[in-house]
């Protein structure tokens, strides 16, 4: 199994408020995690590190996870305190106050991936089905969508299709979606900011993330293409490609 993070901040912006990266534990297990950070004056860029480097210390001190539930309870019980450690952050920094950050992290085993998100940064996957969205964003135009009162076209171009229903550190309880799927033979997962996917539609990913290429030239071509139209927002991508432990020498 391998996983390539790649991050720009794209062509209008100063500086990045998105992070994330590609961790193991101590069994070389791996977790991927992207965060969008918002919030005045660069907060933004504070709560997705915090969320980001708190992922990632917690995940380098694990073991083995052989069972989905034990994965999910840990993706659960992290977004949880995440939650507590940003909002606490924001509350004791008047800088940073009103910040917040999406968050999607995946476990990957041998076996199978174990997805968590909160906020509008998706995780794709495609496989021998085809190419699908796994997260449900967390947004105000999905509810609408969702509830048929804008179609999924009028979505991508609607004045608020930004604004979020949930994200991290912006209140004090807060539940992630959490959620296991088995793996086949060779897959790939597809993690984003909206950065991506607002610039970059579905078959298009499918298109690209198909090719027959190395993850991290898949992940570049993602970004140039987001930034040859424009690139107004942060652009932050990981690939995750899993296949049997038959396969792995194979390049």
């Amino acid at each position: 199994m391998k996983g390539y993070f790649q991050t720009d901040p794209g062509k209008v912006r100063s500086h990045n408020e998105d992070s994330g990266g590609v961790f193991y534990n101590q069994t070389g297990q791996m977790l991927a995690v992207i965060a969008d950070g918002m919030g005045g004056h660069q907060a933004g860029d504070v709560a997705s590190r915090l969320a980001t480097s708190f992922m990632q210390e917690r995940w380098e001190k694990t073991d083995a996870f052989s069972l989905p539930d034990s994965a999910e309870s840990w993706l659960r019980t992290s977004l949880h305190e995440m939650n507590v450690v940003v909002l606490d952050y924001s509350r004791t920094h008047e800088e940073c106050a009103g910040m917040g950050t999406t968050v999607v992290a995946v476990i990957c085993t041998e076996t199978f991936f174990s997805v968590a998100h909160i906020g509008d940064s998706r995780c794709y996957i495609l496989n021998d089905k085809g190419f699908r969205q796994i997260t449900t964003d967390h947004s105000l135009v999905n509810e609408l969508v969702k509830t048929g009162q804008i179609s999924k076209e009028d979505a991508e171009e609607h004045p608020r299709k930004n604004v979020l229903l949930k994200a991290v550190g912006t209140e004090q309880n807060i539940t992630a979606d959490v959620q296991t799927a088995q793996w086949n033979s060779d897959n790939r997962l597809l993690l984003c900011s909206d950065g991506l996917t607002d610039k970059i539609k579905d078959d298009e990913l499918s298109t690209i993330l198909n090719k027959p290429t190395d993850i991290a030239a898949i992940c570049n071509e993602m970004v140039e293409l987001a930034n040859a139209r424009g690139g107004e927002d942060n652009i932050s991508i990981i690939v995750v490609h899993h296949r049997a432990a038959a396969e792995e020498g194979d390049g």
